[in-house]
């Protein structure tokens, strides 16, 4: 199994969905004085959305300048949307706006900070994701 890259704010949904998994995970920080990660290795990548009701904004700043990094799109393999059914169309948009401008597939999408049901999903998704790519890459 490859990596994981995730973005989390200062609610931590997505960072305890990410310590519910019990994989290998680098955070993308907070604040933007802090150093990004660097992934050395294909990576997934969770994001939650942070929208307008619009649907502006969507994607956070800070997965963006990561994103901005060649070297980083370049090892993205596929995006997970996390966010809050309560707003409706724009539920986990960020997924669906990373994996189209980085052209890379949306593996899943979950509410806050995921049900049981949404970890065991995930992190099988991921196993058998992770899988296929190998296959598709040897």
């Amino acid at each position: 199994m490859s990596g994981l890259v995730y973005y989390s704010s200062a609610t931590g949904n997505t960072a305890r969905l990410v310590a519910a998994l019990g994989i290998d995970a680098m955070r993308i920080p907070i604040r933007p004085s802090d150093p990004m990660p660097a992934p050395a290795r294909p990576f997934a990548l969770v994001c939650p959305t942070f929208a307008d009701g619009a649907g502006r904004g969507a994607v956070p700043k800070q997965v963006i300048r990561f994103l901005n990094e060649p070297s980083h799109r370049a090892l993205l393999r596929g995006v997970i949307g996390a966010g809050n059914r309560n707003f409706g169309a724009t539920f986990a948009l960020a997924g669906d706006v990373i994996a189209k401008k980085c052209n890379v597939p949306v593996l899943t999408r979950f509410e806050l900070a995921g049900t049981d049901l949404d970890i065991a999903s995930i992190r099988d998704g991921l196993d058998k994701f992770w899988r296929t790519q190998c296959l598709t890459t040897v």
